[in-house]
């Protein structure tokens, strides 16, 4: 069984037991998170997909810990005219681990 959720404003593919990294939420470290924007949920054969979202399915999470990831370089430069900026962003994500899937 699997679902597709959205949050952060992007779409996840999400089995029960699984553990995935989304957008920083709000909620606290070990609390349970439920997502109710779910896009899809598939059990088999049978698959349910919604418009935009499945009516009375809900994902349930535990989140697991916040943090933030590898630090990326942005680098801009324009060629003849002695224009060069570096600077550097961190991307802050929570981490859940998916408990339950209900439809």
């Amino acid at each position: 069984m699997f679902a597709v959720i959205e949050s952060g404003g992007k779409q996840h593919t999400v089995s029960e037991g699984e553990s995935l990294k989304v957008e920083l939420l709000t909620a606290e470290e070990g609390s349970t998170v439920e997502f109710d924007k779910v896009l899809m949920i598939s059990n088999g054969g049978e698959s349910k997909i919604g418009n935009p979202y499945v009516e009375n399915a809900k994902v349930t999470a535990k989140l697991v810990s916040n943090g933030k990831h590898d630090k990326i370089r942005v680098f801009k430069m324009k060629r003849r005219k002695d224009y060069r900026r570096t600077y550097g962003h961190r991307q802050n994500f929570s981490e859940i681990k998916i408990e339950s899937i209900s439809s």
